[in-house]
């Protein structure tokens, strides 16, 4: 495993980072296809045994049970001084006032929701899931600067916004001597692309570790477009991002298919090393569910696209509507 800096700070983290949405509780009402506890351990020993140190959940994955199963397995098969782990704020965890949202209120008492879950005294970076737009930037900031200071937390990140909001979010912080973000977490993938346009520039400007999710188009682009899972049928989050532009997508899956087989390497392998080319990428989050996904990934690592293959797998490209920010 090759590790790197993460982005304008001296932590070290793996060049690929486990995602852990896909572990919980099937019959939690959040995602059907999810792994329970049993067949999810397997998968984070095998991350570690392969030198991934970075681990991402978040509260809202099975509404709590996905950072129950990452904790359980990282204080069985980890020294926590050595991995990264990573959680998120912002949905709503029931239907009831401040149970989601970006406020003091509701940030001081999620941290503690998740620190008990995952069992740890801290996280290393705690990130806003989305933009709230009912709590002043301001509240936001101060609450997560000092949610830094009491300890909870090492560093702060942010994901699935517009730059100008990240842009404001960083200026206000620096303004008032609070603690800024290190990193960004956004959908960028070959069949998306929208955050080329500004975020990526911004995040390699200022040196923010961007630490893309949905790398490989939630399995679109590892296999053939009229294979099927039963994440592909039953994911409606991944149908509301891919299903209405099927048709121009198809055309870079088949490219990928193209490429890969001339280059005698697997398709998820070739996408995930057209993310690791961009200047602000740091780790790709690979939501792994079997310890083949990993094996799979690991050559990424090592691959280098030439100039002409990446503008081969990027020239189909069309604009799509914005999703992630919304």
């Amino acid at each position: 495993m090759e590790y790197v800096k993460f982005g304008n700070t001296g932590m070290d983290v793996s060049k690929l980072c486990l995602g852990t949405m896909g572990f919980g509780d099937p019959a939690s009402g959040f995602h059907e296809w999810v792994l329970e506890e049993k067949e999810s351990l397997p998968v984070i020993k095998k991350a570690l045994d392969l030198g991934i140190n970075f681990f991402d959940t978040a509260n809202i994955y099975s509404y709590g049970a996905s950072e129950e199963i990452l904790g359980k397995g990282l204080k069985d098969y980890a020294n926590r001084d050595e991995i990264v782990v990573a959680t998120k704020a912002y949905m709503k965890m029931k239907q009831t006032p401040n149970s989601g949202g970006l406020s003091r209120k509701a940030l001081f008492h999620q941290i503690d929701q998740s620190l008990k879950r995952l069992g740890m005294d801290y996280v290393d970076l705690y990130i806003i899931h989305r933009w709230d737009y009912h709590t002043p930037i301001e509240e936001t900031m101060e609450a997560l600067h000092d949610l830094v200071k009491s300890g909870k937390v090492r560093y702060i990140g942010a994901s699935a916004m517009y730059a100008w909001q990240f842009a404001k979010a960083q200026a206000t912080a620096e303004r008032n001597g609070w603690t800024k973000f290190v990193s960004m977490q956004n959908h960028l993938n070959l069949l998306y692309r929208e955050e080329e346009r500004e975020m990526l520039p911004l995040c390699a400007d200022q040196k923010i570790a961007v630490t893309p999710y949905s790398p490989l188009a939630a399995g679109r682009l590892t296999r053939d477009w009229e294979a099927t899972t039963k994440r592909f049928l039953t994911d409606e989050t991944a149908k509301s991002k891919y299903d209405t532009t099927e048709a121009q997508d198809k055309v870079i899956v088949k490219r990928v298919a193209e490429l890969a087989e001339n280059r005698g390497v697997l398709r998820a392998q070739l996408a995930l090393a057209w993310l690791l080319q961009k200047e602000a990428v740091v780790a790709p989050i690979i939501g792994a569910t079997k310890e083949s996904h990993l094996l799979d990934a690991l050559p990424a690592i090592d691959l280098t696209l030439t100039a002409d293959e990446v503008a081969y797998l990027e020239e189909a490209y069309i604009p799509h509507r914005v999703v992630g920010a919304i």
